[in-house]
């Protein structure tokens, strides 16, 4: 391949080339994937149907359920269908749907788990200023930045990407179009450009995760003040479990964009790509279900409308 002209199609990484392992490769994207379709969209039913969990904290989180939704959708399908009809196949306008789309929702993942921690730090530590601070304008305008700040920055990337010549080959090491993956297949140092944009990206990340451990130590001090011990431990457990997979999303994603294009194997570049992809999305339901005892209510009030519906 001489120049990006003549790129029709990339070939994503399988898992396996034995029949039986992409069989099972299918069965366990498919049983993670529904558990975290089924997961977000329970939450996201029952804060639209429950008017008690009408308030920011549960607005950004359906937001964050919304955002988990259209991630997993963009990366396994494509890759569960691969597998199942043992090819790997994907076309140049469906490769850069999913880097967009996939920056977008990871961007902007990012940016409202950063001000979900500003919430939780406003609501603990400044209570009487809590309705002032984040009355219903603040809260849709702190979304609606958030998604449009992200559709802008990944259509940058997206179009900064794809604009350079590739011509080293059309296999990309990843189940999934992943820019550092196709900065691999660049002509020459042209990708460079793209490079810094990921480094500072991942910079962004990491402001945002020091604003978000800022935001928690003064939780944590105005916690420790609380007298029930239940009361901090549910404090605690909450904000650490949200930390944890915050970190693991953050770390994975920094390996993943930073590390030098040819310093890891494939099966490496496999495993990072399901733990900050996949593994995030589905986590999320249950850290802010099962530690939530208004949403678990809904959440059982849902479920009992469903399956003993009123005549």
């Amino acid at each position: 391949m001489t120049n990006r002209s003549t790129v029709t199609e990339f070939l994503l990484l399988g898992f396996s080339d034995v029949r039986e392992l992409q069989i099972l490769h299918f069965v366990l994207f498919l049983v993670f994937s529904l558990a975290a379709l089924s997961g977000n969209l329970l939450i996201i039913s029952a804060i639209a149907l429950d008017h008690h969990l009408h308030t920011p904290m549960y607005f950004f989180l359906g937001n964050l359920s919304l955002l988990d939704l259209g991630s997993i959708s963009v990366t396994v399908p494509k890759s569960m269908a691969n597998s199942l009809l043992d090819t790997r196949v994907i076309s140049v306008p469906a490769c850069v749907a999913q880097v967009f789309l996939f920056f977008v929702f990871v961007s902007t993942d990012f940016a409202l788990l950063t001000v979900m921690a500003y919430d939780r730090y406003v609501a603990i530590c400044q209570p009487l200023h809590y309705e002032r601070v984040m009355n219903r304008r603040a809260c849709v305008h702190m979304a609606a930045s958030a998604w449009l700040a992200a559709i802008v920055y990944s259509a940058l990337h997206t179009g900064n990407t794809f604009r350079l010549p590739f011509c080293q080959s059309n296999v990309i090491d990843q189940f999934f179009c992943e820019i550092p993956q196709l900065l691999k297949l660049v002509c020459s140092d042209s990708y460079r450009s793209e490079f810094g944009l990921l480094a500072f990206s991942v910079f962004l990340g990491f402001n945002c995760f020091a604003f978000i451990i800022v935001s928690y130590v003064q939780i944590f001090r105005a916690v420790l003040r609380i007298p029930s011990e239940q009361g901090r431990h549910k404090a605690f457990s909450t904000c650490l479990l949200h930390l944890t997979v915050f970190s693991l999303f953050l770390c994975t994603g920094a390996f993943a964009y930073l590390k030098p294009t040819s310093s890891s194997a494939p099966g490496l570049d496999l495993a990072v790509g399901v733990l900050y992809a996949l593994v995030p999305p589905m986590l999320n339901p249950v850290i802010y279900s099962l530690r939530n005892k208004e949403l678990k209510a809904a959440l059982k009030k849902l479920m009992g409308r469903r399956l003993f519906p009123k005549n």
